[in-house]
């Protein structure tokens, strides 16, 4: 198997872990936390659940640095699927339902598609529909901007991360919900990359990665729940310029039926997507970086920590990753 679907979950087996299950050529690691059923008991062939002892029991470094009751806890699902020796790990929620096409003509393969190279940030939705939305992570400041996009077809890019939309309660954020709240379907249209320079926030609903992009994978732990995705996917879009990886984006291919959420709670937990954006992209900007993932990954967290973005624990998190990764690269 070289194709996996991560999901961390604290409910039983939903309509959506079921729905991913079913698709051929993917196998589903479901990443168990304290307030998580012992899937044991629901046993199907195509998922394998990683409870809290099995995460110890693999011996991954990072097992010390991944909180309980935290999403990054997923990290540990991303280290095993890799151990397995993944070419593509999906990542998505226990309440989003795959559409029957999902995960079809995914490849790492060079393709022609349609670039954005300006403005710098660029709200993705736009391209898929005419109301007023915009993703989770996007700064505030720029959601009621007109913009004309800068558009070219471009040939042999390859994508390091192919972000696929999410009909009926997409990614947005608690002001969105609070105040607009609509659900939405999104237009079907041919996918469109970000060149070098422009960013999205992208997020971990329903999101493939292919393997040169792995190391970006990693979720930081001491910034918010409702953040640590978000700040992930703008690390990951700097990254992987320097590897000739883009981001791309692709008509929805789930369905969300979200789980119940207090709006307000998610609302505080994402005042730094609020407040903080701006001043990542300034450090993503202006970091000079190698190539070479790991040392910038490394060089990315310790400028955050110095911003006070994350907190000095992270950088040992980062550390014990990158050691993992290296220990399954004499593996694999």
């Amino acid at each position: 198997m070289s194709k996996y679907i991560v999901i961390t979950s604290i409910n039983d087996l939903t309509e959506a872990v079921r729905k991913f299950a079913e698709i051929e050529g993917w196998h589903v690691i479901l990443v168990g936390d304290k307030k998580t059923p012992p899937i044991e008991k629901h046993p199907n062939p195509n998922i394998t659940f990683l409870s809290i002892e099995e995460q110890r029991k693999m011996g991954f470094k990072l097992y010390n640095f991944c909180p309980f009751n935290h999403y990054s806890r997923k990290n540990l699902g991303y280290l095993y699927a890799i151990k397995q020796g993944a070419k593509f790990i999906a990542d998505t929620d226990d309440d989003n339902i795959p559409y029957e096409f999902w995960g079809r003509d995914i490849s790492n393969e060079p393709c022609s598609i349609e670039i954005v190279s300006e403005p710098k940030l660029v709200n993705v939705y736009k391209f898929f529909t005419d109301e007023f939305i915009w993703p989770r992570g996007f700064p505030l400041s720029l959601v009621s901007d007109k913009f004309t996009p800068k558009m070219s077809r471009m040939h042999n890019q390859r994508i390091g991360v192919w972000q696929g939309l999410a009909d009926g309660n997409p990614d947005v954020d608690a002001i969105y919900r609070l105040v607009i709240g609509k659900l939405v379907k999104f237009k079907e249209r041919t996918p469109i990359a970000l060149d070098r320079g422009v960013y999205c926030p992208f997020n971990s609903q329903n999101t493939i990665w292919s393997r040169e992009a792995f190391p970006y994978l990693y979720l930081p732990s001491t910034v918010n729940f409702r953040f640590t995705d978000i700040l992930r996917g703008y690390i990951a879009q700097r990254g992987m310029w320097e590897i000739n990886l883009k981001l791309a984006f692709t008509s929805a291919l789930v369905y969300q039926d979200r789980n119940e959420h207090n709006l307000m709670s998610d609302f505080i937990d994402e005042i730094p997507c609020y407040t903080q954006v701006d001043n990542v992209i300034g450090i993503l900007d202006k970091v000079v970086l190698t190539g070479y993932p790991e040392d910038d990954l490394r060089k990315i967290y310790e400028l955050l920590f110095r911003a006070g973005i994350i907190k000095r624990v992270e950088l040992d998190g980062i550390n014990a990753w990158i050691e993992d990764l290296e220990d399954l690269k004499e593996i694999i």
